[in-house]
């Protein structure tokens, strides 16, 4: 599938202006039945991990995929790792220069070593099922966070425009993305996480490098050697090797 067709059997919503494509996405759960795309041109209360605020001016990109996955949860939190992927995939094809992408576990996408996109999957399930998945993507298309924006020892965040000299909008980054999504979920569907997984890994930032996992008020240091089948970090530390399913990653 190439980055200019559109995926069949998805839809495309595009909005001027949302409170947060995530809400948007959960007003519209009961009546999208197909998995749906929601870009939207600004937002006024962008969302980023732990309720923190996504500001992003208008001419950045804020999209959610809004889906009804099959499985549980622990299935349905996989698709952060297909989002990252499908992302680094596309901003690779888009500004020619794959060398530049890496992923940052859980599911940040990196360009030239600075934070270029966030991610947040809202999920709301019963009966131990996922009723319908929003997966949250913004991009610094052409603009990103000053240091002072940002929490202490987070990656420092850059725009496309000023990495690569390229302005990319919304629109064609969109139609990218959703074509690398729907290729890499139908992947996912016939074999598993395993080959999400080795593409995944092969774009790894820091990946057999000494890394900081935070989680809560503690820190781990060791090698970042993999991520396991459930897509949990496995680190090597002097006290030995820890599998994280949650840590924020300081390098």
């Amino acid at each position: 599938m190439s980055a200019d067709a559109w995926p069949e059997g998805v839809g495309r919503i595009l909005l001027d202006t949302t409170d947060s494509t995530n809400l948007e996405a959960a007003r519209r759960a009961a009546s999208c039945t197909e998995p749906t795309w929601i870009l939207a041109g600004f937002q006024t209360g962008g969302r980023g991990r732990r309720a923190r605020p996504w500001v992003s001016p208008r001419g950045n990109f804020h999209a959610t995929l809004l889906m009804h996955p099959k499985g549980g949860p622990a299935q349905a939190a996989l698709r952060s790792f297909i989002a990252s992927l499908a992302l680094g995939e596309a901003l690779a094809q888009l500004t020619g220069t794959p060398e530049a992408i890496r992923l940052k576990w859980p599911n940040d996408v990196l360009l030239n070593g600075g934070k270029v996109s966030g991610i947040l999957l809202e999920s709301l399930g019963t009966q131990g099922g996922v009723d319908h998945l929003a997966v949250g993507i913004g991009v610094n298309l052409i603009a990103a966070p000053t240091p002072d924006q940002v929490e202490a020892r987070a990656v420092t965040p850059v725009s496309v425009l000023a990495e690569t000299g390229q302005r990319l909008a919304p629109e064609t980054l969109l139609t990218a993305l959703a074509a690398a999504f729907a290729r890499l979920e139908a992947e996912f569907a016939a074999h598993g996480f395993a080959p999400i997984r080795e593409r995944w890994l092969a774009r790894a930032a820091r990946l057999g490098e000494r890394i900081v996992a935070r989680t809560g008020t503690i820190n781990h240091e060791g090698i970042f050697e993999t991520i396991d089948a459930t897509g949990a970090l496995v680190l090597r530390t002097d006290a030995g090797t820890l599998t994280l399913p949650a840590a924020d990653i300081h390098f």
